[in-house]
């Protein structure tokens, strides 16, 4: 059996041969929660995407310091365990992991055989991942994982039997949706839910859809300070899946979430009008920069034409969700312009007004709210009550929030730097809400069956665009 151990200052070792030794969870036993120090042991199963490394970023008082990493030997897990010894070793507000590793073919079988943990965190190769989910609520282990649980219409159907497996073994299955963090995304969702101001989202056309949302992201960026390494198999969509499979993902879950909140949604909400995709060319040059590659990879010079690697990264789908037209659409481009990043644009159109989110160079690339007055009868009226809605209703939430009125029928919000924590810090909010379900016991009524209607709608979205 191949084991190594995985040198990181942030005391790595090697877990025991054996199963047990204290660490092997009993196996007819759902382990409750109740939000003591240190009950929560986490296990993160073969990291080969950057934000298994940032649910880290933080300590949690319920989360036990030691951390047991089960994964293949090779690049994707020494870079995980890097990042967070830096976390370890930074100066303002280190943490304190200690990272338990084991490397070998056997991985999986081995986390599922010792079971030192009770919450499995996965971030990696998606192509594995709805595998990963499965077998692990098998064996009765809670599941904290990011982004998509599935990238493929075939695979659709295990994650949802994954689902009803969890529930029968009373352990939770969640995705890590970071974006529901965003502050501009908190205002425009209260918004646009605020009948006086908003008068109900409009049903929208294929042409003019009642909700918008399109994603810009980099294949090269910063992440934690430093420049990002790509593992070669992220541009393998095969692997990584088709970018309408994936960041769509938290577009979809945007809609739902923010046009009709705490609603159940179920599969047949869903109507799919129409859906595309397209490629990102990737020259040897980009390739080398982001993944330290000289040469493509065997498995990727299926997708190479003309010496560049084309990348099915893009999509865009038209869909209806209980009625109401929504489009949502992801662009990766190799690299955002000096002093910018990936960024978002979102609309919802009510029938008084327009709420919209822009992160453009007009904005100095900071996701910013505008609200464009529509159908109002009385402006005067209609200011009024935005105000009201803004700097009492929502800022009751978020104090200090602010409207300022740029011309007659347009106004922006002012919101405070301290809302604005940034994707990296999101992380780290999303967990504290796992560790209060956990404590729960029980995720709320709505967020199963809308996960399972996301990954219905982003299967369906490929399956129409390769038609």
């Amino acid at each position: 059996m191949n084991r190594n151990l995985i040198p990181v200052v942030a005391v790595a070792t090697l877990l025991s041969a054996c199963a047990g030794g204290g660490q092997k969870t009993a196996e007819n036993a759902t382990p409750k929660f109740t939000g003591a120090a240190g009950e929560v042991k986490l296990m993160t199963l073969d990291p080969g995407h950057f934000h298994a490394g940032l649910i880290q970023k933080s300590m949690y008082g319920q989360i036990d310091p030691t951390v047991y990493v089960y994964a293949p030997e090779g690049d994707d897990v020494t870079q995980h365990l890097a990042r967070i010894d830096g976390f370890n070793k930074r100066a303002e507000n280190p943490t304190a992991w200690v990272e338990k590793v084991y490397t070998g073919a056997d991985y999986l079988e081995k986390m599922l055989t010792e079971k030192p943990g009770n919450v499995m965190m996965v971030a990696g190769n998606n192509a594995k991942k709805t595998e990963y989910i499965q077998k692990a609520v098998e064996a009765g282990l809670n599941v904290f994982a990011d982004k998509p649980m599935v990238i493929t219409p075939e695979a659709f159907p295990v994650l949802e039997q994954a689902f009803k497996t969890a529930e029968e073994k009373g352990v939770l299955l969640y995705d890590i949706m970071t974006e529901r963090h965003e502050i501009t995304s908190i205002v425009q969702r209260d918004l646009a839910n605020n009948t006086e101001v908003f008068g109900g989202l409009v049903d929208g056309t294929p042409e003019q859809p009642a909700v918008t949302k399109e994603s810009v992201h980099h294949f090269s960026k910063m992440v934690a300070g430093n420049p990002l390494k790509r593992p070669a198999w992220f541009f393998d969509t095969a692997q990584q899946g088709e970018g309408i499979v994936d960041v769509t993902t938290h577009l979809v879950d945007l809609v739902q979430w923010g046009c009709f909140p705490e609603v159940i949604l179920n599969k047949t909400d869903v109507q799919m009008i129409s859906a595309k995709r397209w490629t990102t060319d990737i020259s040897p040059v980009q390739f080398e920069k982001v993944t330290s590659l000289k040469e493509f990879p065997e498995y990727l010079k299926k997708d190479v034409a003309d010496g560049n690697l084309k990348v099915y990264s893009n999509g865009e789908m038209i869909y209806k969700l209980k009625g109401k037209v929504a489009k949502v659409s992801v662009i990766w481009n190799f690299e955002a312009p000096e002093g910018t990043g990936d960024t978002h644009y979102s609309i919802m159109r009510g029938n008084i007004c327009n709420v919209m989110i822009r992160q453009g160079q007009e904005e100095g690339y900071k996701p910013t709210v505008y609200i464009e007055a529509t159908a109002a009868s009385d402006l005067t009226a209609f200011e009024a009550n935005l105000k009201k809605a803004v700097e009492v209703t929502i800022a009751a939430n978020y104090p200090g929030l602010k409207l300022n009125k740029l011309s007659e029928k347009l106004w922006t919000v002012e919101i405070p730097a301290q809302y604005s924590v940034g994707h990296e810090a999101h992380f780290g909010q999303v967990t504290e809400f796992y560790l209060q379900y956990l404590k729960d016991g029980k995720l709320p009524e709505w967020e199963v069956p809308n996960m399972i209607t996301k990954y219905y709608t982003t299967t369906e979205g490929l399956k129409m665009a390769k038609q």
